[in-house]
C-alpha cells in the first residue's frame, strides 16, 4: 500500500507531500490544476519515460519519492527481489525515489541505494497498477492473463502436482538428451579415449620419475669430468704425490703427535679428540669417493636410451596437463568415460522408458487443469459481463481465448496429436472482448482508449480482485464519457475493489467522489508570478462545498444536492460493511 508520496519540482509542483490510507482515495479539480500531473509524476518513479522538460522552471533536477507498507502477497514478492539485489532494510517498508536532472540524466534508487531502471519497473510492477492514461497497464500484458485466471480459479493444487511432474520430465529429457548426443560421436570419442588412455599406460609412468631421469641424464652426460674432478679429489685426500703428501697422512701425524700431547697435558685431551675425528672423516670422504668413482660410467647408449625417456615424459605432459600425474590421473578418467559409453545404451533404454511413463501422466494432469480452467473462465466471463451490465456497457461481451500449439515432441493427447507445453501446462490464454454490439470478439490488449476501457479495466477488477496480487490500483479520468447516472455505479464499484486494494481514482464525477475514504483536492494558484498546484485532504463541509463545485455554481440547490450525495454514499458503505462495524 503507498503510504506516503514526494514530490519536488515536477512540472507546476514545487513541493508536495501527502499520506494515504487504505480504501478509494479521490482526487478532484478543475481540468489543468495537476491531478494527472501527479500520477505522471508517480508513473515516472515506477520506472515510466523521464524527461526533462518535467522539470520545473529554474530548478535543476525534479524529484519523486514514495514509500510503501508491504503486507500479504505483494510482501513476499518484494522480499524476493530486495534479498537477491541485498536491498531488503526493513521488512514492512519500502521506499522507491527517482530523480530527473536537467542535463537528462535519470537515477534511481531502492532503500536510499541507486540502482537500474530494469529493477526499480520489475519491483514497481508488483506494487502499482495505473489504469487510464498510462501504458502502464498488467491486464494488458496478456502473458499474465493465464496467472490471473489460475488465481481465479483456484487451481494451485493441479498446478503444484502438475509442475512436479514437469519437472521430472525434463529432467529425464535432459539426461536423454545429453546421452543420444555422446552416443551419436561414442565411436569417434570412444577411439580417441582408447587411444589416449593407451598412449599413457603404455609408457609405464611412475610418479617423481622424470626428477630421477633428469639427475641420470646429468651423470652420463659429465661421466668424463665427473671422474677427472673426483680423482683430483681423492689424490689430494688420500694418494698424494711424489711432491705433496696426501692429506690423510699429514692429518694423521698430526693426530699422533696431538695424541702424545695429551698423555702429557691432559688439559688438551679434547685436542687430540678433534684430530682423531678429522682422521676418520677424511678417511670417510676417502671412501665414498672411491664408491663414486666405481659407479661412475661413460655409456653412450644408456644416454641416448635416457634422452628418449625424458622426451617422451615431456610429450605426455604437454598432451595431458603438465605433469606426470596429471598423465596418470587423465588416463584413469578416460577409462571411466570408456566405461559409461559402454553403459550408456542401457540407460538410455531406461530413460526411454521413464519418459514414457511420465508422458500419459502429465497429459492427464495438464487436460484435468485445462478444464478446471475452462470451467472457470465460462464463470469470470459471465460474472464480468455482469459488472460490465451495471456499469451501462449491457452489450458488452467477454470471453477467453484457449490455444494450443502443434509440437513433435509435445504431449500426446488422445486424440492422437501431440501439443506443446511447458510449466504452466498446455494452455495459450488471452482474454478478448466486445465493446460494442455486432463487434466480434478482440484481444484486450487492442481495444481502443477511453471511458470504455476504463470500465472495463474495472469490471475486470472487480471480478478479478481475490485473483490480482497488485496492492495498489490507480485509475486515471475512469469517468471518461460517463455520466453521473453511471458514475454512482461506478463509484460503489471502486469502493468495493477497494475493500481488497487500495484504489486511487483521479474523477471529475461527484456521485464517484462521494465514496472516497479519502477525498484530496487539487488547485491551480498563482504565487509570486509563478503558477503552483496545492493539494488539500478535504473533510466535513469542505467536501460538500467541492461537491457542490463539481455539480456547478455553489447554491444552496447544488450544496444541498452535494450533501444528498454524501448522505447516500454514506448509506451505501454502512450496508456493505459486516455487522459490528
Amino acid at each position: 500500500m503507498l503510504t506516503e508520496l514526494r514530490i519536488q519540482n515536477f512540472a507546476i509542483i514545487d513541493q508536495l507531500e501527502l499520506g494515504f490510507g487504505p480504501g478509494l482515495v479521490v482526487f478532484t479539480g478543475e481540468t489543468g490544476a495537476g491531478k494527472s500531473i501527479i500520477m505522471d509524476a508517480l508513473d515516472m518513479l515506477l520506472g515510466g519515460r523521464a524527461d526533462a522538460t518535467a522539470i520545473r522552471s529554474e530548478a535543476d533536477l525534479a524529484h519523486v519519492e514514495a514509500t510503501f507498507k508491504l503486507s500479504g502477497a505483494e510482501r513476499l514478492a518484494a522480499h524476493k527481489i530486495l534479498e537477491r539485489e541485498e536491498l531488503l532494510d526493513e521488512k514492512d517498508y519500502v521506499t522507491l525515489t527517482r530523480e530527473i536532472r536537467r542535463e537528462g540524466r535519470s537515477v534511481a534508487r531502492i532503500n536510499g541505494r541507486a540502482i537500474s531502471l530494469s529493477l526499480l519497473k520489475e519491483l514497481g510492477e508488483g506494487l502499482v497498477d495505473i489504469h487510464g492514461q498510462s501504458e502502464h497497464l498488467s491486464l494488458l500484458n496478456v502473458h499474465a492473463h493465464l496467472g490471473l485466471l489460475d488465481r481465479y480459479a483456484g487451481v494451485e493444487s493441479l498446478l503444484a502436482a502438475y509442475r512436479k511432474t514437469h519437472q521430472q520430465l525434463l529432467t529425464i529429457r535432459r539426461e536423454l538428451a545429453d546421452l543420444r548426443l555422446a552416443q551419436r560421436d561414442a565411436e569417434r570419442q570412444a577411439e580417441m579415449l582408447t587411444f589416449q588412455a593407451e598412449e599413457i599406460e603404455a609408457a609405464r609412468l611412475k610418479p617423481g620419475e622424470d626428477e630421477s631421469l633428469r639427475q641420470e641424464r646429468d651423470r652420463l652426460a659429465n661421466a668424463e669430468s665427473l671422474a677427472s674432478l673426483a680423482q683430483q679429489a681423492l689424490t689430494v685426500l688420500d694418494e698424494g704425490t711424489p711432491e705433496s703428501p696426501a692429506s690423510t697422512d699429514l692429518v694423521g701425524q698430526a693426530a699422533q703427535a696431538l695424541t702424545k700431547l695429551a698423555q702429557i697435558d691432559g688439559t688438551q685431551k679434547s685436542l687430540a679428540e678433534q684430530s682423531m675425528a678429522l682422521e676418520e672423516s677424511l678417511a670417510d670422504l676417502a671412501r665414498g669417493l672411491r664408491n663414486y668413482l666405481e659407479v661412475i660410467e661413460y655409456n653412450p647408449k644408456r644416454l641416448e636410451e635416457v634422452e628418449e625417456r625424458l622426451d617422451l615424459l615431456r610429450r605426455l605432459e604437454r598432451k595431458y596437463g603438465g605433469s606426470l600425474e596429471s598423465s596418470l590421473a587423465f588416463a584413469a578418467n578416460a577409462r571411466r568415460q570408456l566405461e559409461t559409453l559402454g553403459n550408456a545404451a542401457g540407460r538410455i533404454g531406461e530413460l526411454e522408458t521413464a519418459e514414457s511413463a511420465s508422458l500419459p501422466t502429465l497429459c492427464g494432469q495438464a487436460l484435468a487443469l485445462s478444464n478446471k480452467r475452462k470451467e472457470s473462465a465460462a464463470l469470470m466471463s459471465q460474472a464480468i459481463e455482469a459488472e460490465l451490465d451495471e456499469l451501462h456497457m449491457a452489450a458488452a461481451r467477454f470471453g477467453v481465448d484457449f490455444q494450443t500449439r502443434p509440437a513433435a515432441d509435445g504431449l500426446p493427447l488422445p486424440d492422437g496429436s501431440r501439443v506443446a507445453f511447458d510449466a504452466s501446462g498446455l494452455d495459450r490464454v488471452e482474454f478478448l472482448v466486445a465493446p460494442n454490439p455486432g463487434e466480434g470478439l478482440k484481444p484486450l490488449a487492442k481495444i481502443a482508449s477511453g471511458g470504455e476501457t476504463s470500465r472495463l479495466m474495472l469490471a475486470l477488477k472487480n471480478v478479478l480482485a481475490r485473483a490480482d496480487q497488485v496492492p495498489t490500483l490507480i485509475f486515471d479520468e475512469i469517468d471518461q464519457g460517463i455520466g453521473g447516472r453511471v458514475g454512482g455505479t461506478v463509484g460503489q464499484k471502486l469502493w468495493n475493489l477497494g475493500r481488497a486494494h487500495q484504489v486511487f481514482v483521479i474523477t471529475h464525477l461527484p456521485q464517484l467522489a462521494a465514496f472516497g475514504d479519502q477525498h484530496f483536492q487539487v488547485q491551480k494558484v498563482i504565487e509570486q508570478a509563478r503558477t503552483l498546484t496545492r493539494v488539500a485532504n478535504l473533510t466535513g463541509e469542505a467536501r460538500a462545498l467541492e461537491l457542490a463545485q463539481m455539480l456547478g455554481e455553489v447554491t444552496e440547490g447544488t450544496l444541498r444536492s452535494a450533501h444528498d450525495i454524501l448522505q447516500s454514499a454514506q448509506t451505501f458503505k454502512a450496508g456493505k460493511k459486516p455487522a459490528g462495524k
